[in-house]
């Protein structure tokens, strides 16, 4: 559990029910309130605000549906009427401060050889980040959601409350576009085949 989410309610079987189910998706949705938010302090509030809401309305959410769904439409709901309204130009990414989290969460059984660990350095180069902030957002969000967070399509589509197809048509189109901005960057680091060049 993330140090800053604090419940302010006394303990009864709801808040013990809320807790066992919903607090385990906690980490993927900061992740993806940071990279919507691009600020730390700004995702730590979206993502509290998100479980308040969230436990308010406990009771309605219908058990055995998707949960992580249903926590992510909160937050896109919160973040549009929080953020959205504000016309400020937002914070860059602090890649260090997220580097720093990522690895404190895998401290304890990090693998100097994990090729996960070596993918995900990589992932934080600015060009790549820059590349993906400049997607469209419809396709920014499915790339995200699939791509770095794993979750399935069907999930996503729940979240975005979009037909399955139009997820996978959005992936296709944003995964797409990223190879067009991303080729250059790709063969100036010998990541291209000669096979694969234009």
């Amino acid at each position: 559990m993330l140090p800053f989410f604090v419940a302010v309610v006394t303990p009864n079987p709801q808040h013990k029910e809320f807790e066992q189910q919903a607090l385990p998706h906690m980490e993927v949705l900061y992740n993806y309130a940071l990279r919507m938010t691009n600020n730390a302090d700004d995702a730590k509030d979206l993502l509290q605000e998100t479980f308040l809401k969230a436990y308010r309305f406990w009771d309605k959410f219908e058990q055995g549906t998707n949960l992580r769904a249903w926590l992510f439409r909160i937050m896109k709901n919160t973040y549009i009427n929080l953020y959205r309204k504000e016309v400020k130009e937002p914070d860059k990414v602090d890649y260090a401060e997220i580097e720093n989290y990522y690895n404190i969460i895998r401290a304890e059984s990090a693998d100097p050889n994990d090729l996960q660990e070596k993918l995900f350095n990589q992932l934080l180069d600015d060009e790549v980040s820059k590349a993906l902030e400049l997607l469209p957002e419809e396709f920014r969000t499915v790339v995200i959601l699939c791509d770095i967070e794993g979750l399935a399509y069907e999930e996503i589509s729940e979240f975005l409350q979009i037909p399955v197809g139009t997820v996978r048509s959005r992936l296709h189109r944003g995964r797409k576009l990223l190879y067009t901005r991303l080729y250059d960057y790709a063969k100036d680091r010998g990541m291209v085949k000669k096979d694969e060049e234009k």
